[in-house]
């Protein structure tokens, strides 16, 4: 049986790592060859499901095998997919429940990392094409006017996009 700092700092690694992956998924998945389902979140749309809600359906999945994995053959997976699942219930939280407002969450944050990280994330969305876009991350996102500068520079005149 693993010791419990272990499971714990297993678990930490893996939720923190998961920014690293989200990001990466995030630019070169999504805003890649993926595009199909994520195109629907840089979309209005009408009913409670976007495409892009398919990436939950494929990441759980994977994670659901993960546990199984490591209950039968290797422990140390249980706490690694725990760290997973603990980052995907804070994203779902923030991002589409404080962000896009998907829950019936009404607070919004008035200064500090929240405000930044809602800021940075409406940034990206002011975006609505597959290139040009910047603030990839969930957890941690650069301050607001590089990121504007740098949607600036990105910006060919004509793109498609608010101000």
């Amino acid at each position: 049986m693993m010791d419990w700092l272990w499971t714990l700092v297993l678990m930490i690694a893996a939720f923190l790592g998961m920014e690293v992956f989200a990001w990466y998924a995030h630019k070169y998945i999504m805003h890649g060859w993926g595009w199909g389902w994520h195109k629907s979140h840089h979309e209005t749309t009408d009913g409670v499901f976007e495409k892009n809600d398919l990436y939950v359906v494929v990441f759980s999945l994977v994670v659901v095998g993960m546990f199984a994995v490591g209950d039968l053959y290797w422990e140390p997976l249980m706490a690694i997919a725990s760290g997973i699942t603990l980052y995907g219930v804070v994203y779902s939280l923030f991002h589409d429940g404080l962000v896009h407002r998907r829950w019936p969450m009404r607070w919004q944050p008035k200064s500090g990392y929240l405000k930044r990280l809602v800021q940075a994330h409406r940034i990206h969305h002011a975006v609505r094409t597959r290139e040009g876009a910047v603030s990839f991350g969930f957890l941690y996102a650069p301050g607001v006017k590089k990121l504007k500068k740098r949607l600036k520079q990105q910006q060919p005149s004509g793109a498609q996009h608010d101000r």
